[in-house]
């Protein structure tokens, strides 16, 4: 069912006659059920000519600043190679250029609104060919989120079609307000969520750990946030992150501050339409950090915990760190690591305990607080693209650690969450120590100097018993 009615066909007329796109006409139209923007663009063109009257000579219809060309989608099913005029309005693809633009037998002209991100990045040709990157990736997931990334300039071009469908409106005692227009970013997700997940196979999950990211930008257009830093040159602080001033944030907090007549004045209300669609400019899929944790046993008096290393010379040739990561590295296929303990030791102080003492109720806790042998650690992997493994394949990872050095030993290997890897830094700043030692001394000791000692709490002698030595962090020598 066509959702405008006769109260929009003003709007409507307005928009389209000026070079606005019909799922653009929508939003400023303030359709905001999700049915109607999933139609095929071709549909939705002819749908909102019909509901116009718009004669069939005039399926172009005439704007103030015509485009000098039109796209020509293209037929991907068919595989013809059918390009524009000059080449153009290809659409540019992350490095290798793999990504075409969708293609169609209709002629329309590009959004003066949306730049076409309502048009051909909408339509299922478009969809397969980001699924197609996705699965090519490598990652393994049973769930996604789906973010996009739109260039800067369609908040003022919005600005603009809003100022004008406001004063159009105002004639007729009628309001628009900024939050009546339905957001691009959400007419896009309505459009190509459920294109997405059935491609792929997958539900989209705001709460996945595997992200697929698209990047657009539209160079043709880059300027027009320009004299919005002549007027409000404060919106625009350099960042040191940031290739450009005129982020998404700062070209909206302008807006907010600039007036209506110096906007009109600066900027075309209805906005120009432009030659040719936004360009992709990456495609990007990322799997967040899984941990993985457990307790290692330490045999050797010539390991470090970590890599031992000074102005840029290794001392020895490995550590407890590395013997453990460089197996899950491989196995998880991840592109870094970041390895916590929950204490260290010295390079000359073995870390010892019996498996045996293990019981079934106390097996897979790795936490400080647990009275069991070996250190707790645990391990951070970055972006791994494999992330599922039963216990059985975590229980052959740990047993191919300890056969492959005989320096360590690790047990109670184990997935776990960001949660635990806290509660085992927190375990490590409660935990108290106890020493014992072996005293010589020249005189007998007496009673009374064993009460003077117990009497001191906090000896001040105790807080110098230690102090670095040798370069490594941790390392310390007895005083």
């Amino acid at each position: 069912m066509f959702p405008l009615t006769e109260e929009n066909k003003h709007v409507a007329q307005l928009l389209f006659g000026t070079g606005t796109c019909p799922r653009c006409i929508f939003r400023f139209c303030g359709v905001d059920f999700h049915a109607p923007y999933k139609h095929s663009y071709e549909e939705l063109l002819n749908d909102i000519q019909k509901f116009l009257k718009a004669e069939k000579d005039e399926l172009i219809l005439e704007v103030p600043n015509p485009p000098l060309k039109k796209i020509r989608l293209q037929e991907l099913e068919d595989g013809i190679d059918n390009p524009s005029q000059n080449g153009e309005n290809k659409i540019s693809v992350i490095e290798d250029g793999s990504i075409a633009s969708p293609n169609s037998n209709l002629n329309v002209n590009v959004c003066n609104v949306c730049l076409g991100i309502l048009q051909e990045f909408c339509e299922k040709e478009f969809i397969k060919k980001v699924c197609q990157k996705v699965e090519a990736s490598g990652f393994e997931f049973t769930n996604l989120v789906f973010s996009v990334s739109f260039p800067p300039q369609l908040s003022v071009r919005e600005h603009a079609a809003w100022l004008l469908v406001k004063q159009e409106m105002g004639k007729q005692s009628l309001s628009l307000g900024r939050n009546d227009i339905v957001q691009l970013k959400e007419a896009y997700k309505w459009i190509t969520y459920p294109l997405f997940s059935e491609e792929l196979g997958v539900p989209i999950d705001g709460k996945s750990l595997f992200e697929v990211s698209v990047v657009f930008a539209h160079p043709e257009t880059v300027g027009d946030c320009h004299f919005l830093g002549k007027i409000l040159p404060d919106c625009f602080k350099p960042a040191k992150n940031k290739q450009s001033v005129f982020t998404r944030m700062a070209v909206m907090k302008a807006l907010n501050k600039i007036k209506e007549e110096d906007f009109r004045k600066q900027f075309p209300c209805p906005p120009n339409s432009p030659k040719a669609v936004c360009t992709v400019l990456e495609i990007e899929c990322a799997h967040g950090a899984v941990f993985v944790a457990g307790r290692y046993n330490k045999y050797s008096r010539n390991l470090p915990q970590t890599p031992w290393i000074i102005d840029g010379e290794r001392k020895l040739e490995s550590s407890v760190e590395e013997l453990i990561s460089d197996h899950l590295l491989t196995v998880f296929k991840a592109e870094s690591f970041n390895f916590s303990s929950s204490g260290r030791e010295d390079v000359d102080v073995r870390t010892l305990g019996n498996a045996q003492m293990l019981t079934p109720s106390t097996r897979f806790c790795f936490m400080t607080g647990c009275v069991l042998p070996g250190r707790p650690f645990a391990i951070e992997l970055v972006n791994p693209h494999r992330v599922h493994f039963t216990s059985q394949e975590i229980k052959e990872l740990q047993q191919k650690i300890n056969k492959s050095s005989n320096k360590i030993q690790v047990r109670d290997l184990q997935l776990v969450s960001r949660e635990a890897i806290g509660h085992m830094k927190e375990g490590e700043e409660e935990k108290t120590k106890t020493y014992s030692a072996l005293i010589w001394t020249n005189k007998v000791i007496q009673k009374k100097d064993i009460e003077f000692l117990n009497d001191i709490k906090t000896p001040a002698t105790l807080k110098s018993l230690y102090m670095e030595t040798l370069g490594e962090p941790g390392q310390t020598l007895a005083l």
